[in-house]
């Protein structure tokens, strides 16, 4: 395949807008990147502003729901949903379900790496070893105690990354060990945690926080809880719902400021309705639906999220403040660093995926490339 040169009027590198650089690409990945002072013909031009591709850790789905159909063409739907807004990286999302479920989910997001499903780097198993005090939209008749056999399943997909969400409290810090030494990256979520318990978890190799705020222990005075502990674990990375609905734009302001830029992540927490036509659909029998932006069931129970990347940039960017060379660093940058794939993604730089997106003065997404090939629709 030819090399090819995209020429950017404004380019977002190492977290610094550069005027008018030349990005090379070969073998979808970027062999340069230089001042355009010499254009081609067969250059590509890009108009706007060019940021990394996002990376979305938290896609519960896009079009389907993943607990629904767990197949490489269910990953296929999803992430096709989700590339009109900039998702060129993602995690499927498996909500608490059974042990032949969580299977066939792992099976499905090694097909789909296999069959080179554009954007899909891993799965993130999100319970079902969680605390029925924080469920949230989950059906605590899915929640189970860690045993070796889980760890061994956890541990068994072969080809990406995989993120398991956990309640720290609940689950025996030897297992935590031993699927972190495996390469699982472990996050804390949905859990009753006290600040202690929730450090321990930190100790035995929890990295991450998953939608901080939500479904876990707030920071109070003398119970500072999970939310305190993942203020106070600087190693760790927190991700946030930036959508208006699951967090005050001032505690998410605080979160950031709290954590940095850097170890701050933007996810979707998306369920079916992004990306189609849908304002509603069922999970565990609950009807669920989207009024307004919010997705919540009958009893206004919040159940994921209508959310897509490029409007929580947007809203970082505007509502909380951040501009957006925070923003975007926060939806790509921060995740890869935190699953382990910064050294080939989440920026723009010699060596990584020739992954970015243009957005356009209103933060719209104008264009889509991964590999350095057009994905827009």
């Amino acid at each position: 395949m030819a090399d090819k040169t995209f020429i950017a009027e404004r380019v977002l590198i190492a977290g610094q807008w550069v005027a008018d650089q030349a990005i090379t690409v070969s073998g979808g990945m970027i062999i340069g990147v230089t001042s355009a002072a010499n254009t081609s013909d067969g250059d590509v031009h890009l108009e706007g502003s060019v940021v990394p591709g996002f990376f979305d850790i938290q896609v519960n789905g896009g079009g389907v729901l993943f607990n629904d159909d767990p197949s490489a063409r269910g990953i296929e739907v999803i992430g096709a949903a989700h590339r009109p807004f900039g998702t060129t990286s993602f995690l499927p999302t498996l909500i608490s379900d059974d042990f032949e479920k969580i299977e066939a989910a792992i099976d499905a997001v090694d097909e789909a790496i296999n069959k080179g499903v554009p954007g899909v780097v891993g799965i993130h198993l999100e319970g079902p070893f969680l605390n029925e005090g924080k469920k949230g939209i989950h059906d605590a008749a899915k929640f189970r105690c860690m045993t070796a056999d889980d760890v061994d399943l956890l541990t068994s997909l072969k080809n990406g990354k995989t993120l398991v969400t956990l309640a720290p409290e609940l689950v025996d810090v030897e297992f935590i060990r031993a699927l972190t030494a495996a390469g699982v990256v472990v996050s804390a979520g949905h859990t009753a945690a006290t600040y202690e318990q929730a450090l321990a978890g930190v100790a035995a190799g929890v990295t991450g926080f998953t939608h901080l705020f939500n479904a876990m222990t707030g920071f109070e005075s003398r119970a500072p809880g999970v939310v305190g502990a993942a203020f106070d674990s600087p190693g760790t990375w927190a991700s946030l719902i930036a959508d208006g609905h699951h967090v005050h734009p001032a505690a998410l302001r605080h979160a950031v400021k709290t954590k940095g830029v850097d170890h701050s992540m933007l996810v979707t927490d998306a369920m079916p309705t992004v990306g189609s036509e849908r304002d509603e659909f069922w999970l565990d029998g609950q009807l669920i639906t989207v009024r307004d932006g919010r997705c919540s069931n009958v009893d206004g129970v919040l159940a994921g999220s209508a959310l897509d990347m490029a409007s929580a940039v947007r809203y970082a960017a505007t509502e909380m403040g951040l501009g957006l060379a925070a923003a975007a660093q926060m939806a790509s940058r921060s995740p890869a660093a935190f699953i382990g794939l910064d050294d080939t993604r989440g920026s723009i730089e010699i060596g990584k995926k020739a992954d970015f997106v243009v957005l356009n003065d209103k933060l719209a997404v104008e264009s889509v490339y991964i590999g350095g090939e057009n994905h827009t629709f």
